[in-house]
């Protein structure tokens, strides 16, 4: 039962937003692809006899059973994000919404019954890689994106994440945060597969996570003047690529010398022409580390090599630590699951910021890469992370069969 609604879940999606000629995927919020598996999302809900539910953000929930009928403890809530990085690859968010279905398929098929109710969710534009800011669907119904920035964060065709919501059909007047839906959360559990080679190394299927570290993102505008690129003296120049290369190169000896991790990966080019000297460039610096005060003076560096004029803040989170009661109490359930921290910011880090209790299940990536076409995880561990989420599904939702007997 779970091999086969593993299998027939994962194939209704893997076309969606895929170049054929990278192998690489495109799902950007609020676009086409986007609607195509929100669709496939409440129809998933519509199948299993799931209530389905959208926030104000835009995000989707489909619950089994009344989610406001269990008072202050909450639900048991399992699932992750399906939009993707430019040129990502296929397991990074969709894993772990496919993985909770699934899980919900194979406790239905041992005959469980749950004694609180359990959703599935699907967070909206958790990569930011069209408007600029990650996690923006958690991060709005948490308060920590402010609604007004919210809807007016732009995407590289000028195009406001307010105007994208309305073409898409949500009604971008009622973004903001939302204390009813996080109410109704009790435990956030997501699954991913990991972006890393630590289970790799370890040898083990599935791991329980322990925390995130801090990580932002930073605008740097390098400002220069326009010329001709054959008739303009080197000496009379005044080219932002040559303060452009020394922001990476500032990034990778400063993040070196401090145990962190920073990356230009994103530069707009004004006017980008081949015979141009550029006026302008903007470029995104991605910082991360075990300890916020290393991670923040590497942005210093990096933004004192740019010309001294700062580096603009567009998100930033701090360290999290995930519940030590919770990750302990699934790495025993698990048969002493490994535990690991991971650098990659997620939905979970946003909700345990929060004050949701949260946990996340890591699921190995033979070759480490992710955010690639690379990015893979076998058949037999991912089906291994549907049967150790289901576990933990039925341990923390409680578990009993049809007949109420207690397992």
């Amino acid at each position: 039962m779970t091999v086969k609604s593993f299998d027939g879940l994962w194939t209704a999606i893997e076309p969606v937003g895929r170049d054929g000629r990278t192998g690489g995927y495109r799902r950007f919020a609020w676009t086409g692809e986007d609607a195509t598996l929100r669709e496939w999302f409440a129809g998933e809900a519509a199948a299993r006899g799931l209530d389905l539910v959208v926030d104000r953000a835009g995000n989707q929930w489909a619950w089994w059973g009344d989610p406001d009928s269990a008072g202050p403890a909450g639900g048991v809530v399992v699932g992750s994000h399906l939009d993707s990085v430019p040129d990502g690859g296929a397991y990074d968010g969709p894993l772990g919404v496919v993985s909770a279905f699934a899980a919900l398929n194979a406790l239905r098929a041992e005959g469980f019954e749950p004694d609180r109710p359990i959703g599935v969710v699907n967070f909206v534009d958790e990569e930011g890689a069209r408007f600029g800011v990650a996690c923006a669907g958690s991060r709005i119904i948490t308060g920590a994106l402010d609604a007004d920035r919210a809807r007016g964060l732009r995407d590289g065709d000028g195009i406001a994440m307010a105007e994208a919501m309305a073409r898409a059909g949500h009604d971008p007047a009622g973004v903001g945060p939302d204390p009813e839906t996080l109410r109704r959360v009790g435990v956030f559990v997501e699954l991913h597969v990991e972006q890393g080679r630590g289970l790799v190394d370890l040898g083990r299927p599935v791991a329980v996570g322990s925390s995130i570290w801090p990580h932002g993102r930073w605008r740097l505008e390098l400002l220069g003047e326009a010329n001709h690129a054959g008739t303009t003296r080197l000496a009379d120049r005044r080219d932002p690529m040559l303060t452009l290369a020394a922001a990476v190169t500032t990034a990778r000896e400063a993040a070196a010398a401090r145990g962190c991790v920073a990356t230009i990966g994103k530069v707009r080019v004004e006017p980008n022409g081949v015979n141009a000297i550029p006026s302008a460039v903007h470029a995104w610096l991605d910082a991360r580390g075990p300890h916020e005060p290393d991670v923040r003076a590497v942005v210093d560096e990096v933004a004192n090599a740019s010309g001294g004029i700062g580096a603009a803040e567009e998100s930033f989170t701090a360290e999290t630590v995930f519940s030590a009661e919770l990750r302990d109490r699934l790495a025993t359930l698990l048969g002493d699951a490994p535990v690991l921290g991971t650098g990659a910011g997620h939905d979970a880090g946003i909700l345990a910021a929060a004050g949701v209790p949260t946990a996340m299940l890591f699921v190995r990536n033979p070759t480490g890469v992710s955010h690639s076409p690379a990015e893979h995880a076998s058949r037999e561990d991912c089906l291994a992370g549907v049967a150790a989420l289901a576990r933990v599904v039925g341990d923390l939702a409680g578990r009993q069969n049809l007949a109420g007997r207690a397992e």
